[in-house]
């Protein structure tokens, strides 16, 4: 199970778990492998589930599905709100994992893409959740400048299915216009 030091900490002394780091790594906000170690049942009489000894390095996604392209959903960490949807390959998944900001690689230009170069609106990862078969992740992060979509909204998902229309439910946040000058 892969968690935040920062966040969890509270949580990894209650499981028994240990952070394979040394303490100063969770400082960048770098994500960080936990091992969660089994202490049999709880006080309370509440059956544990048992929990595989098993290390699963975070590196390990399976990037063989997808031609090498995985989904990467992020999602406004304090919210919940799902806030865009793109794609990370491998340099992508290891620049996030090293600086703590998301990285995507972009389908259209073909290149690796730091969100937020352009616009100034970096998406600061909090915690990175992967799916069972490794092959999807949601980024939950901080949305610094207010939005994740480059149309000016909070999030990309800024319009509704309205019978047969679409209809924009979210307020802009930016003009694009201004902040993309080319």
């Amino acid at each position: 199970m892969e968690l935040v030091c920062e966040k969890y900490h509270q949580h990894m002394l209650a499981e028994g778990a240990y952070c394979r780091h040394p303490q100063d790594y969770c400082k960048f906000r770098s994500a960080c492998l936990i091992q969660f170690m089994s202490k049999g049942n709880r006080a309370d009489g509440a059956a544990k589930m048992p929990l595989s000894s098993e290390v699963i390095k975070m590196e390990t996604l399976n990037f063989a599905k997808g031609d090498g392209l995985l989904p990467a959903i992020a999602q406004d960490h304090a919210s919940g709100e799902v806030l865009m949807l793109a794609y990370i390959n491998e340099a992508a998944w290891k620049q996030t994992l090293a600086t703590g900001k998301a990285h995507y690689w972009s389908r259209s230009r073909n290149q690796l893409w730091l969100k937020g170069e352009s616009s100034g609106h970096v998406q600061l990862v909090k915690e990175i959740l992967v799916d069972c078969d490794q092959d999807t992740v949601i980024y939950r992060v901080e949305q610094l400048g207010g939005a994740a979509c480059h149309k000016g909204y909070h999030s990309c998902f800024f319009r509704r299915v309205d019978g047969e229309t679409l209809t924009i439910k979210d307020e802009l946040v930016f003009n694009p216009a201004e902040v993309y000058k080319k």
